[in-house]
């Protein structure tokens, strides 16, 4: 069943021929803004700052607002069982030191915004699960009330522990204990007023947003906040409109993200329901932006395809978010600034990379994914991206996860086994794939996509183009792959190529006597075909990160071979047989 009515079409149509730019997209932040980070972070350990976190101590919350999104049951129970587990990383509740951290960036980051609540009341009353937050509450106190350090006190995770703290408020403000319940309200008045000088000095994103979420919050929940909340509104809405697309799309280019913002003002918006108050229109606008591009990254099994880093996530996660919006709307087939392309035939999505990848300040384990794609039949995946890199079970990230950032990774053609886009290890992006020119057709018999990308023309003098048309049946999909010369001739004699197709979890592949093909025989029966010229084919390992950040082996389709200076074409086709 498609997912479009073609009336529709003028509504998120794009121009014929739309450039799609990269601006500053290899940039970091300079060594001006590097220095005057690191002068205000060390501002924050003098007495001065110290002083301006000094006020009146809040007695009580003035409401408390409902989380709307159902956390995870999995790491909610081990928290039942004394332990805290994130992605195969796990420490047990009573050995958490946090004078002596050691974990992960990744685990700090959900112990420090006390995301674990929200899982932690999905499976446990109030009775049963108030001793163990107030457990945690209270180490976490010692160490981190009164000195502000990173990263407990970086705006975006004091943000998001403001939010849920604020939603969770009966597990950690339960304590008969005047002293503790109000170490507790006066860390999240001082959290408050640090949030006020350096929410505006987080990068365009979900960071800033998170932090602006939780001054605004803040604002609500405190007695004689209307100021706060209303300086906190209008920086939210800044912060909104320099990190989300005017299609709906994240800045950061990533389906996490976009599942994070839709999140974070699902919870805001709680906030002003427990007050009875109506949220500033842009909120609830803004949430119904959001939706209809992620809806467009979902393939039939009701998961997400894999960009930028991030994985599938599991459908239970992804509906909990999507119901929390309260929006209920068709995926949008064309992001034009997000960048990613959906076409639908029957039971047939194609999900395509078609822009170049975020700013490198905006998104760290960005990928270098540019016209990759991902095609499913139903719930069954056939090509896939290997994706994860940001998901990945924790004890198994490391280098795993930096090969699962590259161009390989991803169902593209690669040209001299080097990435479109230079990948660094601290995680963000470098130089490569500056501009992408994109042109879309539909008609009755079929839809096309044709874009191309100069990520390999600085160094090998070539623009890869990609046209992909997908029959209106949806049974059949076709691709060409040029390497254009890029106006001068190339470098070398002849540069290797290969065109990969990352296979999805259980489809087996089986090579025909020519060579030229391949059978791919997909869970519950189906069969496709698949046939290529220009190129030779193999079949070779490969891997998909699922939707809890495991690895698992798959295999892969590879038409590889060399372009002289002028060029070089491959075209395959994937047909369903039965």
């Amino acid at each position: 069943m498609a997912d479009h009515d073609p009336r529709e079409t003028l509504l998120d149509g794009i121009e014929q021929g739309k450039r799609l730019i990269r601006l500053g997209g290899d940039k970091g932040l300079s060594l001006a803004e590097r220095l005057a980070e690191r002068i205000n972070r060390l501002a924050w350990r003098t007495p001065l700052h110290g002083l301006r976190l000094n006020g009146k101590h809040p007695l009580k919350l003035v409401a408390v607002p409902d989380d709307p999104v159902f956390g995870d049951p999995a790491r909610g129970n081990a928290l039942l069982e004394g332990r805290v587990d994130l992605r195969g990383e796990r420490r047990a509740i009573a050995d958490i030191d946090f004078a002596k951290p050691d974990w992960s960036p990744a685990f700090a980051e959900h112990l420090h915004s006390f995301a674990w609540l929200r899982d932690l009341s999905s499976v446990a009353t109030r009775a049963r699960g108030a001793p163990i937050a107030e457990q945690l509450m209270r180490a976490w106190l010692a160490r981190h009330a009164e000195q502000v350090s990173v990263p407990a006190w970086r705006a975006d995770l004091l943000g998001r522990r403001i939010l849920f703290w604020s939603a969770h408020a009966p597990l950690i403000l339960s304590s008969a204990d005047l002293v503790y319940r109000s170490a507790v309200l006066n860390a999240l008045a001082r959290g408050a007023r640090h949030l006020d000088r350096s929410a505006e000095k987080l990068p365009p994103g979900t960071g800033r947003v998170a932090a602006w979420c939780g001054v605004t919050m803040a604002g609500l929940m405190i007695a004689g906040g209307e100021p706060r909340q209303q300086g906190g509104e209008a920086a939210l809405e800044r912060a909104l409109a320099a990190s989300v697309f005017p299609d709906g799309g994240s800045v950061q280019r990533s389906p996490a993200a976009q599942l994070d913002l839709i999140a974070l003002l699902s919870v805001l918006r709680e906030g002003y329901a427990a007050r009875r108050l109506d949220p500033p229109a842009f909120i609830g606008e803004t949430i119904a932006r959001l939706v209809p591009p992620l809806l467009a990254l979902m393939h039939g099994d009701r998961m997400l395809s894999s960009w930028q880093g991030g994985g599938p996530m599991t459908p239970e996660a992804l509906a909990a978010v999507i119901d929390a919006s309260g929006v209920r709307t068709r995926p949008l087939r064309q992001a034009r600034d997000w960048g990613y392309q959906r076409m639908s035939a029957s039971t047939s999505v194609l999900i395509m990379d078609a822009a170049p990848p975020p700013v490198a300040r905006l998104i760290e384990g960005g990928c270098g994914s540019t016209l990759a794609f991902e095609f499913s039949d139903g719930a069954q995946r056939l090509i896939v991206n290997c994706g994860g890199a940001r998901a990945i079970d924790l004890a198994l990230a490391g280098r795993l996860a930096e090969g699962l950032r590259t161009t390989a990774a991803h169902s593209t053609l690669v040209v001299g086994d080097s990435n479109s886009t230079a990948i660094h290890s601290d995680g963000t992006l470098g130089k490569g794939v500056g501009e992408v020119e994109l042109t879309r057709q539909e008609s009755e018999t079929s839809s096309r996509i044709e874009a191309s990308h100069d990520g390999y023309a600085r160094r090998f003098g070539f623009i890869h183009r990609r046209q992909l048309v997908l029959s209106s049946d949806g049974r059949d999909l076709r691709g060409d792959d040029m390497l254009l010369p890029a106006g001068r001739r190339a470098k070398r004699a002849t540069t290797p190529f290969a065109v990969r197709f990352h296979l999805g979890l259980g489809v087996e592949a089986s090579p025909t006597t020519d060579g030229m093909a391949a059978l791919l025989r997909v869970p519950g029966g189906a069969l496709w075909q698949f046939r290529c010229r220009g190129g030779a084919l193999a079949i070779d390992d490969s891997l998909w990160i699922d939707g809890t950040g495991a690895p698992h082996a798959t295999r892969q389709l590879v038409i590889s071979g060399e372009a002289p200076p002028g060029g070089a074409s491959v075209s395959w086709v994937l047909k369903r047989a039965r």
